[in-house]
Parts: structure tokens; C-alpha cells; sequence
């Protein structure tokens, strides 16, 4: 997919729709109507608003879903940056992407020019470096380099669709998930009973007045007892939140930057993670592993309408932390784009198709 997908004209109340949309969907038995009343809007109207914004040939929701923590269900994940030529592109790209662990995969404008995610469950048969291990053969990269989350500060996506924003607004509390909710999770070991009910609630919600009630019938539950479970996985942060995931640019966002700041010291790197989050163009930031060839620690993701708007972001970051040493790597296609299929059979299959056995 090109980085210049075709903008989609919103009006004011499809923009109103989408601002609560990607923040929450109330967790109740009828969240259209829910939705309605705070938009002063009938159900019936909301229902159809929702359903022409996911229609093709240009959605402007991608999905709406719970979104669960992958590390808080017990998943091991990384970013990985990967030096592919050019010629092997395109095989190295269907190679990476045949993994179901892998979300998301970008092509960016840096010499490690193929950036991908990678998430693989408790139970790996291969765990998460061998798996990268393998992918990296499969995709034939000159260099492939696993880029954990060593510290969290920031994960959570807020489009400002008004246009009514600064783009480089701050505020003293960052917005969205961090590691100290995370740290809750740690405390709530899942059941079988709440992994069938995150194998539903991870799914693309029906666009229907009662949407969670095939879901309670598919994991032979209750409605209450879906939506009471849905609550708890939020309450002890396994769930960030239940929301609309948008396409960024069919919503008129058509630039993304990933910020790579070479930030050295313990103590560097928090002031500057607590002070790099509470931009609100700054969607993630993390602190992440380095190497010789990659000297930078600290990353942001920042979205806005223009390329010119990101690195007028990346700018008022260095000026407010004082960090000079930094890069701006441009998305220029967009491989995959998925939420991670938590506790399905789908990486055990890939496991078994490489051979891949039990860990020691």
C-alpha cells in the first residue's frame, strides 16, 4: 500500500463519531446507542455513520476491537529493523509477513530500511529469537537487528481529526498506556475461560444494536459475563482499551515519523521519555536496545497531516529535552497493518511448518 492513500472527506459529525470512537466504546449491551447520546444522535443513525465509515473503496476505520497488551498476556514481542536490498524486497517482505506474529511491517527511508513487529505467545515452541533467527534467513536481510521494549513510557493512538489542535501541543500528563499500568497485569494469571473470551473480543465488532451478544453466544457466555470480563481485562490494563482503529491517512493524517534519538544514560532517558510522551502527536515512546550500528535508545512515533508538521514535532522534542542527535525515518509503503491474533493455533501452525521444536 503507498503512503499517499487517497484522503477521505469527513464531515463535522463524522469527525465528532470518530473522536469518541477511537478513545472508548462504552463496554454495555447496546454501545451504538450509547454512543448516540452523547452525540445527541438516535442509534439507528450512529449504526449507519459506523457502517459507511468502514465501507470500501475508502474505510476510514480499520477495525474496532478490543486492544490487548501483548506483554501483559504473556506474549514476547520486539520491533525489528531489517537491511534488505533492494532486489530482495519483495521476497523478503511475503517471507516476514507469512508470520502471524508480525503486525505491522513498514518500508522507511534509512539504510535499515524494513521495519517490522513481531509477537510470539507463552507458549512458542521456538520462542521469540529463534523465531527471528529464522526470519531473518527466510527474508535474506543483510542485517537484522531485535529492537525489545526496554521501557514503555507511552503506547496509545489519538488522531486529532478537528484540526482545532496545535500540532506540537503538550500536555504535563501523557495521554494513552504506560508501564506503570502495565505493571498491573502482571498480578491477573489468565484462565481458559478468559482466553476463549479475549479469542472474541479481539474480533472486528458487528455494526449491529446488540453487537455483544453474538460474541457472548460464540464463547458460550452470557452477555454479562462477556462484558463483565471485558471490564476486568481493562481494570487490570491486559486490555488498553476498546476502540476504533483508524486509517490514518484515509482520515487525513498522511504522515508518520519514527523519531530515533540517541539519548545515552538511565537518567537522560527518563526525562526524556516522561517529556517526549506528553506531546500529543507523539502516539508511542519507548526505550529501546542499541547497537554499534545503531546508536540510537529512545523512539517516537508522531503523526500528522503533513511530513513538515512531523518534523516541526521532532523539532519542539529537541528543543524541549535538549537532545540534538536524532532521525526522522518516513514511512514510504505500508506492507501489513494487523492486530496480533492472541491465542489462536495460527504461530504454532508456522512453527510446525519450519520445523520448529520444543525449546530447551
Amino acid at each position: 500500500m503507498s503512503a499517499t492513500e487517497t484522503t477521505t472527506t469527513l464531515n463535522a459529525d463524522q469527525r465528532r463519531l470518530l473522536d469518541l470512537l477511537q478513545v472508548e466504546i462504552p463496554l454495555v449491551r447496546r454501545p451504538f446507542a450509547a454512543i448516540g447520546e452523547k452525540l445527541g444522535l438516535p442509534q439507528d443513525t450512529v449504526i449507519a455513520q459506523v457502517a459507511a465509515l468502514k465501507a470500501p473503496p475508502r474505510p476510514v476505520i480499520r477495525q474496532i476491537s478490543a486492544i490487548f497488551d501483548s506483554k501483559s498476556l504473556g506474549y514476547q514481542s520486539t520491533l525489528v529493523a531489517a537491511k534488505v536490498d533492494e532486489s530482495k524486497l519483495d521476497a523478503a517482505v511475503a517471507a516476514i509477513n507469512a508470520h502471524p506474529g508480525v503486525s505491522h511491517n513498514y518500508l522507511r527511508n534509512h539504510v535499515f530500511n524494513l521495519w517490522y513487529t513481531l509477537a510470539v505467545p507463552p507458549d512458542s515452541a521456538l520462542g521469540l529469537e529463534k523465531t527471528l533467527d529464522i526470519l531473518h534467513q527466510q527474508s535474506g536481510a543483510e542485517s537484522t537487528r531485535m529492537l525489545p521494549t526496554l521501557r514503555l513510557f507511552k503506547i496509545g493512538v489519538k488522531f486529532d481529526l478537528t484540526g482545532e489542535a496545535d500540532i506540537d501541543a503538550r500536555s504535563d500528563t501523557a495521554a494513552g498506556y504506560s508501564e506503570a499500568q502495565r505493571a498491573l497485569a502482571e498480578k491477573s494469571p489468565l484462565t481458559d475461560a478468559d482466553k476463549q473470551m479475549i479469542r472474541v473480543l479481539q474480533q472486528d465488532l458487528p455494526i449491529e444494536p446488540q453487537p455483544f451478544d453474538r460474541w457472548a453466544a460464540e464463547a458460550g457466555v452470557s452477555v454479562d459475563e462477556l462484558l463483565a470480563a471485558a471490564a476486568r481485562f481493562k481494570a487490570c490494563a491486559q486490555m488498553r482499551r476498546f476502540a476504533a482503529v483508524l486509517k490514518h491517512r484515509a482520515a487525513g493524517i498522511s504522515a508518520n515519523a519514527m523519531g530515533v534519538w540517541a539519548v545515552p544514560g538511565e537518567a537522560a532517558q527518563e526525562a526524556f521519555g516522561k517529556t517526549a510522551a506528553g506531546f500529543a502527536a507523539v502516539s508511542h515512546c519507548y526505550l529501546r536496545r542499541s547497537y554499534a550500528d545503531w546508536p540510537y535508545t529512545m523512539f517516537t512515533m508522531v503523526h500528522a497531516p503533513t511530513k513538515e508538521q512531523c518534523e516541526q514535532v521532532l523539532a519542539k522534542i529537541s528543543e524541549a529535552t535538549g537532545i540534538t542527535q536524532y532521525a526522522a525515518l518516513f514511512s514510504s509503503r505500508e506492507f501489513k497493518k494487523v492486530r496480533v491474533k492472541y491465542f489462536t493455533p495460527d504461530v504454532a501452525s508456522w512453527e510446525h511448518s519450519v520445523g520448529g521444536a520444543k525449546r530447551d
